[in-house]
């Protein structure tokens, strides 16, 4: 498979969101398009971004992406890196690429002084939890809880 990492682009967006609702739909979340890529545009493109986000690229379009922001824990005193979301879309899987986005998030945390990178994942997505497994990742059992506004 012939593909690219780099940072989102503008251009980027409208396949961006289309691959977001990909992402809920299999986590079984709620997605709602509406206003998403400007909101995106404002988060991944600001003069200080809020989101920053590298996308897995063909010649014809995006089929993947990371998503992360640059956080501060409490209990380290330190910033670390959270990675909000890794989706590939299904033909995009087995081919190493998820580990390479891994990696790249592991370099810009070390460039940035951040101690670590903390994600999560639900229970029953096996696959995704075997791959950071076999990546050195260390799971936590927690509850995520959400109190809408």
């Amino acid at each position: 498979m012939e593909y690219s990492i780099r940072n989102c682009e503008l251009t980027d967006l409208p396949q961006l969101v289309v691959l977001c609702q990909k992402h809920a739909e299999f986590e079984k979340a709620e997605f709602v398009q509406e206003g998403k890529a400007t909101s995106l545009e404002k988060a991944i493109f600001a003069e200080n971004p809020k989101l920053y986000c590298l996308v897995v690229a063909t010649k014809e379009t995006i089929i993947g992406y990371v998503s992360y922001t640059i956080d501060y824990s409490t209990w380290d005193a330190a910033e670390f890196i959270h990675m909000d979301c890794l989706f590939l879309e299904e033909q995009a899987r087995s081919f190493g690429i998820g580990a390479i986005l891994i990696e790249k998030l592991q370099q810009i945390g070390r460039e940035k002084n951040c101690i670590n990178i903390q994600w999560q994942t639900p229970q029953f997505n096996e696959r995704a939890i075997k791959f950071y497994h076999r990546i050195g990742g260390k799971g936590k059992d927690k509850v995520r809880f959400t109190l809408n506004l």
